[in-house]
């Protein structure tokens, strides 16, 4: 079921964007969200990962011409090594498939970028808007045994 559930939440994502004019964290990582939720702590780690990517960003930004293509590659690289850190110190946290792990390295930096791009309140409301609706559109698709 991960495959139709990444499909529907890159849809619900992009029309939650084209309707409100807010990317929920990025097209893919509210998908990538709701295959996480029954294990929430996985899910608020990612966040606190992506969140602690910006932090590092914006610390290091004065120091260094980050901006466009090379912030991008910073989040993205700030997010996948949080995220390897965490699953080198706690590898009974992320128990994930291979191709689930490849996405989780990429997840954090894609929603840090969104973070330091858009506001952060609404950033994260709509992630958790559009997460919330993805895992209940997966779960009526399990449900209906399609």
């Amino acid at each position: 079921m991960p495959f139709e559930t990444i499909f529907i939440g890159v849809v619900i994502a992009l029309l939650y964007t084209e309707f409100t004019g807010i990317f929920p964290g990025g097209i893919i990582v509210p998908a990538f969200l709701a295959l996480t939720l029954d294990q929430p702590v996985r899910a608020l780690v990612t966040i606190a990962i992506a969140c602690l990517s910006v932090l590092i960003f914006r610390s290091a930004s004065p120091y260094f011409i980050l901006f466009g293509r090379r912030r991008f590659v910073v989040m993205v690289l700030l997010g996948g090594l949080g995220a390897q850190a965490l699953w080198l110190a706690a590898p009974h946290l992320f128990p994930a498939a291979a191709p689930l792990r490849a996405l989780g390295l990429v997840i954090p930096g894609l929603l840090a970028n969104n973070l330091e791009r858009q506001e952060f309140l609404p950033t994260i409301a709509s992630l958790v808007t559009v997460t919330v609706i993805t895992y209940l559109l997966g779960g009526l698709l399990k449900l209906a045994g399609l």
